[in-house]
């Protein structure tokens, strides 16, 4: 029976709830803990945490201030990028008129090359036929002063006589060869 009295004294006690003692004891050991954690370390952790706030807010802020400085980088290479190929439009555009003009010139300077020398010929034409015209006249003059002196039977050495004479034929001759025109 004594074992039964045991027994029962156990089950008077439940065993999930502690002794009031201790719950005081340990309730009163929790809260030094909590007040000396919350005293030290929540300080030392705030700061911690706030510095790291701080340290990802500059991080976002050097990123945002790296972005936008890589952005206006990239619009200024942009920007010179149209500007070198305008400038080479231009100078495209410069070279194709210089070419053009180059070749107006050089054509104008050949056509001109080309006048003179057709100048040039028609004036050789010109004086290579009064030339000849000029021997002509006076071998068909010299012809017909030596057939005239031959039919009239007299000389025709006098040189004024012989001019007069050759003028008259050579005049009778081109009236005759205008009007077989």
């Amino acid at each position: 029976m004594s074992q039964l009295l045991t027994i029962a004294a156990e089950e008077a006690q439940n065993p999930l709830v502690p002794p009031i003692p201790e719950l005081v004891i340990g309730l009163i050991a929790f809260v030094i803990v909590f007040g000396v954690l919350a005293w030290k370390l929540l300080p030392n952790i705030n700061k911690v945490l706030e510095e790291r706030r701080e340290a990802i807010e500059g991080g976002i802020e050097k990123a945002e201030a790296a972005q936008t400085e890589a952005q206006s980088v990239l619009e200024q290479y942009k920007a010179q990028l149209a500007e070198a190929r305008h400038e080479a439009a231009r100078l495209r555009s410069e070279a194709q008129e210089q070419g053009a003009a180059l070749i107006a010139e050089m054509r104008a300077e050949g056509q001109r090359q080309r006048e003179e020398i057709i100048a040039a010929g028609h004036a050789q034409i010109e004086a290579d036929r009064k030339a000849a015209a000029t021997a002509l006249r006076q071998d068909v003059g010299k012809l017909a002063t030596d057939l005239a002196g031959k039919l009239v039977g007299e000389s025709l050495e006098d040189h004024a006589r012989q001019s007069r004479v050759i003028d008259r034929f050579l005049g009778e001759l081109e009236e005759k060869a205008e009007a077989a025109r």
